[in-house]
């Protein structure tokens, strides 16, 4: 049993890191292809704007649908797997699709980019929630899902590492060599969905889904759905607090490449920083488990936010012009920001078996389509804020940072820096207000559940 699980440790793990490398991808550097390698017109680039934005919105809305179509699944290969392979494949040929060169533009090219982005989300979607929804399963040890979840979280990074650190040389040598930046990255987006798809193969054929857990209901109706995401309390403040923290921590990140180019004035230096980000945020995944033996989770989230306070306000302060400040920054905020991108993971996993211990049924899928849904929400804000400030500060018709302005460059740096920190801020009181799955509790809920013979473990 033990070798099982931690069989299961790893395999679900590597199955992150591609899916991690085509998110970052798609989420962190579409806007800075269009604008930059492509160079569609601003006209077009508002339209692609309006598009992403409602895009994500849509796909966002029906990500707890899916969520009732995972759970409500049943073959002999299990309820998740056949929606992680299915999302796989399908979300692998959108992405390359999205870097495609189909020597459009104007109208047809909003069309056909409008139609395989919509496709991409929908089929992202099914794969992520049923991806994620596994985790609930494999242990209800808050401390095993812990060591799951950070493995997990590893694997992410070194995939989010991977498309940070590696997009700026590995397409520039493609480009080189294929004499087109375009072509280096379509080439890119090809090796990425390579990745994801052998990471997706591992998790399929290696992860053991344990099939014995009770949840109630045999069927979760729309009605069901409903319920289990607004009448779960702790569900719904996660929700809200893990939703503020997205948007402010996925508008810094889609700023960086902008801000390497046009601040500091050099591109190839967002290597460097990229490399900062994936080492403090692997290392604080590392040490996480360890830390967690000794503190409660919600001092860890209080110790977290302070970080990236400070991180925040070392980097609005620091010289454009200075790496060692930058990079001092970079630790303080990656390594906060690491830190509670898993806590919300487990704090999400916890209000699996607080639902169960409610309503009498887990919705695991149900549960977890908020994750996917406050992804997509929060890339959707931030993307939509990329765009704007690209096109109103006017970095989207400058070539080399001496084209900007003093006022656009201060405008880029409000967008990138305040407005998080205090939408990471808000998320922060949220949570520390309204959430109340301590280990007391956590541990009532599920001594109450294996009384009431509901335990699965």
């Amino acid at each position: 049993m033990k070798e099982s699980k931690n069989k299961n440790h790893i395999t679900f793990g590597l199955g992150t890191i591609g899916r991690d490398m085509v998110y970052s991808m798609v989420s962190m550097y579409l806007i800075f292809y269009l604008t930059d390698i492509i160079n569609v017109s601003t006209k077009t680039l508002w339209w692609i704007t309006v598009i992403v934005l409602c895009a994500r919105i849509f796909d966002a809305l029906n990500d707890p649908v899916m969520g009732v179509i995972v759970d409500n699944t049943n073959t002999r290969f299990g309820k998740f797997k056949p929606w992680i392979a299915f999302g796989a494949i399908l979300s692998g040929i959108f992405t390359v699709l999205i870097f495609t060169d189909f020597q459009l533009s104007g109208a047809p090219y909003i069309i056909v980019f409008g139609i395989i982005y919509l496709l991409w989300g929908m089929s992202f979607t099914a794969n992520d929630i049923s991806y994620w929804s596994l985790l609930p399963s494999l242990s209800v040890d808050q401390k095993e899902r812990e060591k799951i979840g950070a493995i997990a979280r590893i694997c992410a990074n070194v995939g989010l590492f991977f498309v940070v650190a590696g997009i700026v040389p590995i397409t520039t040598a493609l480009g080189e060599k294929l004499n087109s930046m375009q072509k280096g990255y379509f080439v890119f987006a090809i090796i990425v969905v390579v990745i994801m798809w052998l990471g997706q193969s591992i998790t399929l054929f290696g992860v053991k889904e344990n099939r014995s857990i009770p949840g109630g209901e045999e069927h979760t109706t729309l009605k069901g759905m409903v319920k289990a995401i607004f009448k779960n309390d702790q569900l719904l403040f996660t929700a809200i607090a893990m939703a503020l923290f997205m948007i402010g921590y996925m508008t810094t990140t889609g700023f960086g490449l902008y801000f390497f180019k046009y601040a500091y004035g050099d591109e190839g230096m967002y290597t460097i920083f990229a490399m900062i980000l994936g080492v403090s945020q692997i290392a604080a995944l590392v040490i996480f488990p360890v830390i967690s033996k000794h503190f409660e989770r919600k001092q860890m989230y209080q110790f977290a936010t302070i970080l990236v306070v400070v991180g925040y306000v070392v980097f609005f302060f620091a010289p454009t012009s200075s790496m060692f400040f930058i990079g001092i920054a970079g630790i303080l905020l990656f390594v906060g920001q690491a830190f509670i991108q898993l806590l919300m993971l487990m704090f999400l996993a916890d209000s699996v078996e607080y639902g169960h211990w409610k309503f009498g049924k887990r919705n695991d899928s149900v549960t977890f389509s908020i994750q996917p849904f406050i992804n997509k929400f929060g890339g959707a804000i931030a993307s939509g804020i990329v765009s704007a400030i690209v096109i109103i500060s006017g970095i989207k018709e400058a070539e080399t940072a001496a084209d900007v302005t003093k006022e656009g460059l201060f405008l880029m740096k409000i967008a990138m820096l305040v407005f998080p920190l205090i939408c990471i801020l808000a998320g922060y009181i949220v949570y520390h207000f309204k959430y109340k799955i301590d280990k007391k509790l956590y541990d009532k809920i599920i001594s109450d559940l294996e009384t009431r013979g509901d335990s699965h473990e």
